[in-house]
């Protein structure tokens, strides 16, 4: 993937930058690679257009990890004036805000509470913009929202199979051991999940993350299905697609579960109590998708029945995840605070795409990964 190489130059500093009005090096490749979508009105089209003052918060640790971030963001800006935003958690003051046309940052309520009213588009480094869940049409209409989806997704998947493969082998169990300096083989003797070929993974949400994690499954000699909200459309290593209504049907047959959904109205709790007696008994459930999108009670519940196998826990509800609840003391779950994207080339492929949209804003060209806020992704 040739996008590699200018990822490389940029975390190591030896990046140099190019005329603001040419393509970001390796940007084309990202988008050919990720089949990034690109809007479908050029910005300069937009009512409002006129680049004059762009706020861009650097996330922490991506600054000193791309020490040519900076002259980047300058360069693809021009001659639009650039306010760089420092502070912790990526909450640009409303001072920083004011008369800002474009923030390249974290969708929040507080962010767009505080927003000018000349603000035209809002870009943000994550995935999920549920943190601007309900806001009112006023604060959407005429706006232009965009993300960083897909581009995460290499690493979630990975990092959900790292959690699936570990379970399967009691890892979590042996690592305690470890821990205490203890050599006991007592877990190799208790009923095992068994070896994942032939198994039947259902991907809860194929989109950009639940696609990169079915060709992961597929490759390791499982059974794949999945449902999607907007169609039953899929690659051909995807056995079945089917709609959010089938949900339940197709839990009966899982052997493992993948939740990789937005958080929507639609989908906050989806995995209730319903849900996990839908399911497959001895199931294994993964989930990296938004922590609200399980009733944690109800997995708790599952758990300490033998309802389910395992499970693998990247988000959680509430996150952080309070260190009374049980979760934390079983054996048979593995807990990541919320990391599962992070990662060398997951970030340097979201600070290119979004250095590359900030040139297509300014120079008034379709911006990539354009978020319907009504849906909420």
């Amino acid at each position: 993937m040739h996008y590699l190489v200018p990822l490389i130059l940029l975390l190591t500093g030896l990046y140099t930058a190019p005329a603001a009005a040419q393509a970001i090096p390796g940007a084309d490749q990202v988008i050919h690679d990720f089949a990034l979508q690109k809007q479908a009105t050029p910005m300069r089209d937009m009512p409002g257009w006129a680049p004059r003052r762009v706020v861009v918060s650097l996330p922490e640790g991506m600054a000193a990890r791309m020490p040519q971030l900076e002259q980047m963001l300058q360069a693809a800006a021009g001659d639009t004036e650039l306010v760089l935003d420092r502070s912790p958690g990526m909450a640009p003051s409303a001072e920083l805000l004011q008369g800002a046309d474009a923030v390249i940052s974290l969708c929040t309520r507080q962010t767009l509470d505080q927003a000018s009213p000349r603000l035209l588009w809002l870009h943000s480094y994550t995935v999920g913009v549920d943190g601007c869940s309900g806001l009112p049409p006023a604060q959407i209409d005429g706006r232009v929202f965009t993300n960083s989806k897909r581009l995460m997704g290499p690493a979630i998947a990975e990092h959900s199979m790292a959690m699936l493969m570990a379970i399967a082998a009691r890892l979590p169990a042996y690592q305690r051991g470890q821990v205490q300096s203890r050599w006991d083989r007592a877990p190799a003797n208790e009923a095992g999940f068994g070896e994942l070929q032939g198994k039947t993974l259902l991907v809860v949400g194929l989109g950009g993350i639940g696609t990169e994690v079915a060709w992961r499954a597929h490759g390791l000699g499982m059974r794949v299905i999945a449902t999607r909200n907007s169609s039953r459309e899929g690659p051909d290593y995807v056995d079945y697609v089917g709609l959010a209504d089938e949900l339940h049907k197709l839990a009966a047959q899982a052997d493992v579960v993948v939740n990789a959904l937005p958080l929507t109205a639609a989908t906050t709790g989806v995995f209730n109590a319903a849900f996990f007696q839908a399911l497959k008994p001895g199931a294994i459930f993964i989930s990296v998708g938004r922590g609200a999108s399980t009733d944690t009670d109800a997995l708790l519940a599952a758990l300490q029945s033998g309802r389910l196998y395992g499970a693998g826990l990247d988000v959680t509800d509430p996150e952080p995840l309070p260190a009374d609840s049980k979760l934390w003391q079983m054996e048979n779950v593995i807990i990541t605070p919320h990391v599962s994207g992070a990662g060398t080339n997951s970030w340097g492929r979201v600070a290119l795409i979004a250095v590359e949209n900030l040139r297509r804003y300014v120079a008034g060209e379709p911006l990539l990964n354009v978020v319907d806020m009504r849906a909420g992704y």
